[in-house]
This record gives C-alpha cells, structure tokens and sequence, in this order.
C-alpha cells in the first residue's frame, strides 16, 4: 500500500502565517492518552518531526540526555526519574529532574525542528509547582509558529484552556 500527503496549493497572502494549534487532552485518570500516541505517530509517519515529553513518567533514568526514537521521525522523553511520580509528594531531586526536562523541551522547541510537540501530564508537573503555569503560555506564544502542541493531563490549569484552540475530555463510558 502506498500512501501519499498532498499539500494544499491553494496561495496564501504575503503576511498570513499559518498558527501551529494548541490541543488539550483531558482525563479525570493519569491514563496514557492512545489518541494522542495514534496522533504522533500518524505525523511522523508522514515524515515531520514529532517531540514526545513525559514529565512524570520515570522509572527507567532516561532522562533529555538520552531520548528514545521511533519511527525514524517520533522522539520520546521521559523525566530523569527513578520512579513514577504518583501521590507521594515529589523531591527536590525529582522538582530539579523536571525542571532540567522543561528546559530540554523549550531548547528543542526553539530549534524549529519539530512539527508536534506533545506535553504529556504538563498539567499535573504545574500543578505540583515544578513549571510555573505562566512558563507555559510563554512556552505557547513564543515557540516557533508552525509547531503544533499537545498537552495532557487530569487537571489543565484554566489559563491553559483559555490558550487552547481545541480542548478535548476524554472519559470512561457510563456504560459496565
């Protein structure tokens, strides 16, 4: 089977700049979005670069320093963590690891290279203090205008809505 992307010829004018959107997944559980992974993989299938972050997934030291690459396009981050952060309250070391890991993401953003990037749990790595809510709507307007951003969590911050072009809830059914 062979797939082809074709890109719309339709002219632009001189000064419209096509605006990357800003997604919200929201979940009342810290469940892994498959939507959202179905999402990356689809855009690094079809050759642009795509940025995964995973602030509170740890376990297994990964760390910025040492991303994980699928699909020759999908770069994948986990947290410098030797856990997964749940209810315990973080560490100062585990604070530090995420703000090293937000600092990673906003250098790497700022190279242009990716199309998406998804921010999985940013909302609870706010909610917990490590990123202070106003660094992401600064992450927001200032990354480079064709970046498409995905953010996840149970608890987005309003303002982070309020940023949001599309914001979608995803829930169990009511059904047993």
């Amino acid at each position: 089977m062979v797939s082809q992307l074709e890109v719309s010829a339709l002219p632009l004018a001189p000064d419209a700049i096509a605006r990357g959107l800003v997604q919200v997944f929201a979940t009342p559980d810290r469940t892994f979005l498959t939507d959202v992974m179905a999402q990356a993989l689809r855009v690094a299938g079809q050759g642009q670069a795509v940025l995964v972050v995973q602030f509170l997934k740890g376990g297994i030291r990964q760390g910025g320093d040492r991303p994980i690459s699928l699909v020759q396009r999908l770069e994948w981050l986990r947290c410098d963590l030797t856990r997964h952060l749940d209810r315990t309250p973080p560490t100062a070391e585990e604070i530090s690891a995420i703000r090293d890991l937000w600092q990673q993401t906003i250098e790497r953003s700022e190279s242009g290279q990716y199309e998406l990037i998804v921010l999985d749990e940013l909302s609870l790595a706010v909610e917990i203090g490590a990123i202070d809510c106003q660094e992401v709507l600064d992450f927001l307007d200032d990354r480079p205008g064709h970046v498409d951003v995905i953010l996840t969590g149970p608890s987005i911050p309003p303002q982070l809505l309020d940023a949001a072009d599309q914001i979608t809830e995803v829930r169990r059914s009511r059904r047993s």
